[in-house]
């Protein structure tokens, strides 16, 4: 196939997706779907293998393909077929969802009475029937404590839905309009993507659709190989820890490793687990092997070698996949056994992922960002007039800086890439007022180019309600590169009243009531730093003293700026005369080390 051809093919394949992300965006129900967009939307052929998916969250988009092979390894085992006009619900994360309030629905795709692909969305829905109200149960002891399994079930047989299996869903949820009207939205985006793909296949020819499939898998194998092939063959190992549980919650259980060998050879690349922690087999840490740890792998692996900054559009298919080698040893973090439970495991999977950054960052740390601030996950609910309300909040992170640019202040990092929930609507729709909502004031990762800075969120309880949280991040601060600085790591407290108690929260609370009155504060990690802050160009250091983000004193004694508060100018002569010192001082150490070693 010429490569015209083929590239407008897949631009018309990737339009499919972006239509269906739009259309489940617009009919969702709940914050998370219609606001946060915590969805993922794409088009897979009759095995599982990808044509295009939208541009939405990758910890969403990108287990799809084992969704779907998922569905076809239950229908294997029940004989069970599949028709025109079905509709699968699915959700196992040992058979390549995510977790289980990550629900996938599928419609089957038929040209000329063969099935040839299947269109399918998931979207994170804010019960699912756990222990606990909402979906941060981070005390979930076995996978059934993390909400309903559904695996690869028709919702839909040959276009009559099943009734009885959606009153089941719906009794056994605490919010059901919301979690039936997600749920539909998904339906409905899966049907346009079928429809969608039969007028293409109508206008272009099945067979040069698939054809371009080939040739874009093929294409992005080789896209890969090559920017492979332009590492130094060796070895890279890094290691990370996330919080765990605090003594009071689970003793013994801090501080859980995550380990990174990387190993080039030539045009592949082998990224060996091994090393880190063994499964908690009754803690929701856990990750699936498919739907969360490869995700966060194909996440880093493309923004390091194939970030769109650096390097022409390549899709993602199973192209991609083929010069990789992944080794996560079975019963560890990675690679858990059922029915350890894995609800949490996002929390994990974004120490892995800056992990996998920190290793790339000893082989290409200019295309590599430093240390990040993980995002965290908050869950609000009660019950109000006999009905419950459940509000889960995303509050985003931070990035570390690159090696070129400052890093980004208050997103959400990594795989996770959702939206901020705006203010108003939160307020309009659950009985919680946002105290406050802005940067964090804690220091930042100074460097040549500084980190990111986190939010700060408070939130008041209107009435009594519950709370719980599945965050990370306290005990770790984001590392910096080539001698930038750490960043700062996040903390979480609770106040009741006005000018009541403050207590100093744990990241992982497995729920506790909230009073009315009651303010729970979030506040996320700063970036790390990259390179020698002396470095930094003195009229940065003077935007960030006079933005807030570093103070005077640390202008002069980090960066080795001076600052004239008054007329809010450098004071040249003072700086350079402090940068002189600096600099010396840091030549004696380096002297020193050379000499040492």
């Amino acid at each position: 196939m010429d490569v015209v051809t083929a590239q407008v093919i897949q631009g018309r394949l990737d339009n499919i997706a972006f239509e269906m992300s739009r259309k489940l965006i617009r009919m969702g129900f709940s914050i998370l779907i219609k606001e946060s967009e915590d969805i993922g939307c794409a088009i897979v052929d009759r095995e599982g293998g990808q044509l295009c998916e939208a541009d939405t969250t990758p910890l969403q988009m990108g287990p799809i393909p084992w969704y779907v092979r998922g569905i076809l390894a239950v229908l294997e085992g029940t004989g069970d077929e599949v028709h025109p006009g079905d509709v699968f619900i699915h959700n196992d994360p040992y058979l390549g969802a995510s977790h289980s309030p990550d629900i996938g629905f599928f419609v089957p795709i038929f040209h000329e009475d063969e099935l040839v692909a299947w269109s399918g969305t998931t979207a994170h829905h804010l019960d699912i029937g756990c222990a606990k109200p909402g979906t941060s149960v981070i005390d979930a002891v076995d996978e059934w404590a993390g909400g309903l399994r559904l695996r690869g079930l028709k919702i839909r047989d040959r276009g009559e839905d099943n009734d009885q299996l959606w009153r089941m869903i719906t009794d056994n949820v605490r919010v059901p309009d919301l979690v039936r009207g997600d749920m539909e939205a998904q339906i409905a985006g899966c049907e346009l993507g079928s429809r969608r793909l039969l007028e293409l296949i109508d206008e272009m020819g099945r067979d040069r659709i698939f054809e371009a499939q080939r040739w874009a898998e093929n294409y992005s194998e080789r896209m890969l190989r090559a920017e492979i092939a332009a590492l130094p063959d060796g070895e890279y190992f890094a290691e990370g820890f996330s919080d765990g549980f605090s003594d009071d919650l689970d003793p013994g259980r801090r501080d859980l490793r995550f380990a990174v060998t990387l190993r080039v050879s030539g045009e592949d690349l082998e990224i060996d687990l091994t090393g880190t922690s063994p499964q908690l087999p009754d803690r929701p840490l856990n990750m699936p092997l498919q739907g969360t740890v490869m995700c966060s792998i194909l996440t880093v692996v493309r923004s390091v070698l194939l970030d769109s900054e650096n390097h022409e559009p390549v899709p993602q298919n199973r192209g991609i996949l083929r010069p990789l080698k992944i080794i996560a040893p079975r019963g560890s973090l990675a690679n858990p056994i059922f029915p350890a439970p894995t609800l949490a495991r996002a929390m994990s999977g974004q120490v892995l992922a800056d992990t996998l950054v920190h290793a790339f960052a000893q082989v290409v740390p200019e295309r590599c960002c430093a240390g990040t601030g993980a995002f965290s996950v908050f869950s609000y609910s009660g019950v109000r007039e006999g009905a419950y309300w459940v509000h889960m909040d995303i509050h985003e992170g931070s990035y570390g800086a690159r090696w070129d640019k400052d890093g980004m202040d208050a997103v959400d990092t990594l795989y996770t890439n959702t939206r901020c929930a705006p203010i108003e609507e939160i307020e309009s729709e659950f009985p919680l007022r946002c105290r406050r909502w802005e940067l964090n004031d804690l220091p930042v990762g100074h460097g040549r180019f500084r980190g990111g800075k986190g939010g700060l969120r408070d939130f008041e309880f209107l009435t009594d309600g519950y709370f719980s949280s599945e965050a990370d991040g306290q005990r770790h601060p984001p590392w910096g590169i080539d001698g930038g600085g750490g960043g700062t790591p996040a903390e979480m407290w609770t106040t009741v009243g006005d000018g009541g108690d403050r207590e100093r929260l744990s990241s992982k609370q497995p729920g506790r009531p909230g009073r009315r009155g009651q303010v729970f504060r979030a506040v996320a990690p700063n970036g790390g730093g990259v390179g020698p802050p002396v470095e930094r160009e003195p009229a940065s250091v003077l935007d960030d003293v006079l933005d807030g983000i570093v103070t005077a004193g640390d202008a002069e004694t980090v960066y080795g700026v001076a600052i004239d508060l008054d007329r809010e100018v450098v004071d040249q002569d003072r700086t350079a005369e402090l940068r002189a010192r600096m600099l010396d001082t840091t030549a004696d150490v380096r002297v020193t080390g050379d000499a040492g070693s």
